[in-house]
């Protein structure tokens, strides 16, 4: 599909790639971007419209779903990443929080928005993954176990989809220069440019990004002897 007169929600577009996302539709001509955000009053970009959207609430999402019929392109980008493996005190807790928000999140919103999308011609879902849906580390184990069924979700949505011919894209990319990952001492690419790759695969009809060359490289990496999601990780 293509951004030129879309109409794109964002979820969690407040700030980080959400935040760039929005200004990345705008600059390629979007018609409508409304912007996603627990709080709407932290949205302060000039030319979008805040909507109050919190993606574990299922009441939000059915509102936003009947408010806003003319949405042609949903991106899932809200997420949260908090550090810790599965033998942690509190992996439990912590497993269901993350996969309220990073899967039953864009679950719920698919749902919603899936007859809206279809009743507009089709358009298109991006799913924000990660470069962990494919490998895992102690320091962010719970994390990339819902990056992981988020990354199943999204190929289990593109053959649900096609039908109506909804483009469900899912980004792949490590680091990115936010205030999610401020913590970690690694190479980040900035959210501009993860925006910007992610909306040019959109547009040229494909349906998987691998949007920095780690990313590259792990994908590579998931056929070699050993696999590389078999492989020790220092963190």
């Amino acid at each position: 599909m293509k951004l030129n007169n879309a109409v794109v929600l964002i979820t969690g577009a407040n700030r980080g790639l959400g935040l760039a996302f929005a200004q990345e539709a705008l600059v390629r001509g979007a018609r409508k971007v409304y912007a996603g955000a627990r709080d709407p009053a932290s949205v302060t970009l000039p030319g979008v419209i805040p909507v109050k959207l919190d993606v574990t609430d299922p009441a939000d999402v059915a509102r936003v779903a009947a408010e806003l019929g003319d949405v042609t392109l949903l991106i899932n980008n809200a997420g949260i990443a908090n550090t810790g493996g599965f033998l942690a005190p509190n992996s439990v807790e912590s497993a269901r929080a993350h996969m309220e928000t990073n899967f039953f999140g864009p679950l719920r919103l698919s749902q919603a928005f899936a007859s809206v999308l279809a009743a507009n011609g089709g358009g298109g879902i991006i799913n924000v993954l990660s470069v962990v849906s494919w490998i895992n580390a102690p320091v962010l184990g719970v994390y990339s176990a819902s990056k992981s069924a988020a990354w199943g979700l999204t190929n289990g949505l593109r053959h649900e989809l096609r039908p109506q011919k909804t483009q469900v894209l899912g980004l792949h990319v490590g680091f990115i220069d936010t205030d999610m990952a401020r913590g970690f001492d690694a190479p980040k690419t900035p959210p501009g440019v993860i925006a910007a790759r992610t909306l040019d695969a959109l547009e040229a009809g494909a349906d998987e990004v691998l949007a920095d060359e780690v990313t590259q490289q792990v994908k590579q990496g998931l056929s070699a002897e050993p696999g590389v999601y078999l492989v020790a990780a220092d963190a």
